[in-house]
This record gives C-alpha cells, structure tokens and sequence, in this order.
C-alpha cells in the first residue's frame, strides 16, 4: 500500500544544539533529499516551521546568529520558570509569514506536552507561534503556554523524537537526535543540572524511534555541547553537516 509522504523528517528537542539540525538538513538537500512532512519539539519545532515555511537552512542560520535567544528572553520571578521565551514568538512572527500550523505550505506536525492531561500531543493545526513557544518551554527554566485553556510545556518531555505522528504514513523516515544521554561528569550551574534532569526522561522511546527510522543521526560529540548557549553556532552546523555528508543512505 502506497504511503501519503515518501519521505519524513523528525528533528528532536535540544536548545541551541538545533543549530546541528540545520546542518544536517542542508547535507540532506545536498543529496538531492527534502522532506514531504516535519515532525519536531523544541528547537527542532522551531527548525521545523521555518524549513515548513519554505526557508533554507542557509537563511535560517543567519536569522538564528541575529542572538534572538538570548536577547528576548527575560528573567523574570520565578512562580512557574525562571526564565520567558517572550521574545520567540515575536521572531516567528516577523520571519514567517503564516499564521497557523496548517497554514505552511508542508504538512508539520508540533510535539506539546499537556500539563493538565499529563499527556503528550501532536498538533498539526492552530497557532504556530504560541504552539511552538509551548513546545520550548522546559518545565522549571521556562514558563509553561495556554491554548485553549490548558498549559503546555516542552513537547521532549514525553516525546522528544516525535517520530509517532508519521510513522505509519513515510515510505522513509529520516530522525535526528541531538540530545543523546551520555555520561557527563561535571556540571557548572543550576540550568545544567536542571536540564540534565530534563534529559533523563526524554530518552525512553528510542527503540521506537529507530524501528520506524530508515536514517538515524546522532551528531558524535553533540553532547558535550551546552543546549543554552550560542557560542558555538558554526560548530555545531558543521557537526551537523558532517554527520550526514559521506553517509550512504538506503533510499
């Protein structure tokens, strides 16, 4: 039986590493391969809508060095985070041009987790902005998004290779982790720890992940890297490339 999309894109959750994710998208397009559907939390939410959008990751590289990160999001009293993406939305909705999730000229799918239902969702409609502000907001650093009167935060929480909402519908599926759980004996402040945290239980439906994936990726050393800072943006991308340049891939 013939599948709705020949090829699937599942870009995971974490921080400033998704500049690794444009790398590898590029690579992908290198070799003549783009996406007929996304599937992403987080950052990769936010790679997603732009690449959904119809940008290049060329073009998204130069919006993401603007700093827009770290300059939008304030301190602020700390009664459900830390820290507020305030200004994320306002990026989304200067540098693309739709209004909703349905709106993009490709089918995208956006990994939320519902603080009410304690359950993951996968929106594919209503608005692309504050869905993907909810889907980036890690629990305690950040506060949680309403939408439609529930609360939302990080879609990795449960689901962070959201690989779920196309796995039956791709005759291939290419997944990108960029927040593997590897070993780590030092950390330097709270935000590390509690990302760490975080992390933890974001790993658990790898098997999944990889029976529905023809092409896995996990940028060597993409761990080693902090998901908060910007500091390595080029390093990153390059990683990213690199991890799928020479790979022969099965389609």
């Amino acid at each position: 039986m013939r599948k709705r999309y020949k090829t699937g894109l599942v870009l995971s959750g974490g921080g400033t590493r998704g500049f690794a994710h444009l790398g590898v998208i590029a690579a992908l397009y290198e070799k003549g391969i783009r996406p007929d559907v996304i599937s992403g939390t987080s950052v990769g939410a936010i790679v997603g809508a732009f690449i959904a959008s119809g940008k290049t990751p060329e073009e998204i590289l130069k919006i993401f060095n603007q700093g827009w990160f770290f300059r939008y999001t304030n301190l602020h009293i700390p009664v459900d985070g830390m820290l507020k993406l305030n200004g994320l939305q306002e990026v989304i909705q200067k540098e693309i041009p739709y209004k909703n999730i349905e709106d993009l000229p490709m089918p995208f799918f956006i990994s939320v987790s519902n603080l009410n239902t304690g359950k993951v969702e996968y929106k594919n409609s209503g608005p692309l902005d504050k869905t993907i502000l909810a889907s980036s907001s890690i629990p305690v650093l950040f506060s949680p998004v309403k939408l439609d009167g529930q609360k939302y935060v990080d879609g990795g929480l449960v689901d962070n290779i959201p690989v779920e909402p196309i796995k039956n519908d791709c005759e291939n599926i290419v997944a990108v982790n960029i927040s593997p759980l590897n070993p780590r004996e030092k950390f330097n402040n709270l935000i590390q720890i509690a990302t760490r945290t975080f992390y933890m239980s974001v790993n658990a439906n790898m098997n999944e992940v990889k029976k529905y994936s023809s092409v896995y990726i996990e940028p060597e050393g993409i761990d080693t890297y902090d998901i908060l800072s910007l500091s390595h943006a080029q390093e990153l991308y390059e990683l990213g490339y690199n991890s799928l340049k020479e790979r022969e891939l099965p389609f």
